[in-house]
């Protein structure tokens, strides 16, 4: 028999070059499976908020079963739930919103005017950029009414989607029961126990991430409320519940939900009292960063900060707000899929060395 040629590559090589295989397969496949998301979104977006929402209201849900209320009764009325706090809470922020949306404005106008009086030509420039925005809108008027229909036909997609959501949230609360017979049959015997596995770890951090970040959100939405009732600043519990909604994007939605608090209190209550409400949100912050997220988080899914913006910078890239607000859950149930199959795989492969040798332990005795 000839022996094998020996490969002309050296051993580090061969490896580094079928890592890159396995990172190029694996990078091809993300790619496709975003493609046929972005493709089928009206369908796709709604399941992944079904089971976001799923996730957040599973506990409510359990409890009433417990309670023996019936399944689908339990559903039903989780789902009422959830519709009036959102509409309530939305409701309340776009009040808030539009009761101090002229004030603002006009404090952005006041400040513009103090830059024209300090700094001259270049104040002057954002003066003029103020006063010409008028004839701008009415230059540009002809493009934005062409885009009304368009914009009509947005709004009614996300409608449905959100009604499917709600939806596909009732039907999952209801038959959360028979989720893992239902895996169970669609695929092979052999590795049913495996992608059990798998699909339960994903979801335990999934549910985790939403249990923690709705937690951290109620906390920082009760302390900036408190503080800016106590600024008497306008608005502050739509100003409260914007903060809680924001909670969901990481880093970003607290920027922007304090950057709208701060601007409110600079629009009604000046200077100083805006400064002290960029007091109470940044101690919020580090209340949340230093405090919160340990202590809540790390009892469910840890993430590097870092892979959290990456992941909210891709998903922005990929569906804006939507993307941001999904990728961090996502990333969270990829996390504990990888993490599952290091608890199998990695334990396999350190027992199986110590098995030749208790063997050959044995034979000598």
């Amino acid at each position: 028999m000839q022996a094998p040629q020996p490969s002309p590559l050296p051993e580090p090589v061969r490896r580094l070059a079928a890592w890159c295989a396995v990172a190029l397969l694996v990078a091809g496949v993300v790619y496709v499976g975003i493609r046929l998301a972005v493709e089928f979104r009206t369908a796709v977006v709604p399941v992944l908020l079904a089971l976001l929402g799923t996730a957040l209201l599973g506990p409510f849900h359990r409890r009433l079963v417990k309670a023996k209320v019936n399944r689908s009764v339990a559903a039903g009325v989780t789902c009422v739930a959830v519709m009036g706090v959102v509409g309530g809470a939305v409701y309340i922020v776009v009040a808030a919103l539009i009761d101090t949306g002229d004030e603002i404005v006009a404090s952005l106008k006041n400040a513009a005017q103090g830059l024209s009086d300090h700094f001259g030509a270049a104040g002057t420039s954002l003066d003029d950029l103020a006063s010409n925005a008028k004839e701008l809108l009415t230059k540009f008027g002809g493009t934005a009414a062409s885009g009304v229909i368009s914009g009509v036909s947005v709004v009614g997609e996300t409608i449905a989607m959100a009604v499917l959501a709600l939806l596909l949230v009732f039907f999952f609360l209801r038959d959360s029961d028979k989720a893992a017979d239902t895996l169970r049959a669609l695929t092979p015997h052999h590795s049913g126990d495996l992608l059990e596995a798998i699909a339960r770890r994903a979801y335990q951090a999934v549910e985790g991430f939403m249990r923690g970040t709705t937690l951290i959100a109620l906390i920082d939405a009760l302390c900036i409320t408190v503080g800016l009732l106590v600024l008497d600043v306008p608005g502050a519990v739509g100003l409260g519940a914007l903060v809680f909604v924001g909670a969901y994007i990481p880093y970003l939605g607290a920027f922007i939900s304090g950057a709208v608090a701060v601007l409110v209190a600079l629009a009604d209550r000046g200077f100083v009292i805006a400064l002290w409400a960029l007091g109470v949100v940044l101690a919020v912050q580090v209340l949340e960063g230093h405090v919160l997220q340990p202590m809540i988080q790390s009892r469910t899914v840890q993430m590097h900060p870092a892979v959290v913006m990456v992941a909210i910078t891709a998903g922005a890239s990929v569906a804006g707000v939507l993307g941001m607000l999904l990728a961090v859950p996502l990333t969270a149930a990829a996390f504990g899929v990888v993490h599952e199959l290091r608890m199998r795989y990695g334990a396999a492969e350190e027992a199986a060395p110590t098995t030749p040798s208790a063997d050959s332990a044995s034979a000598d005795s």
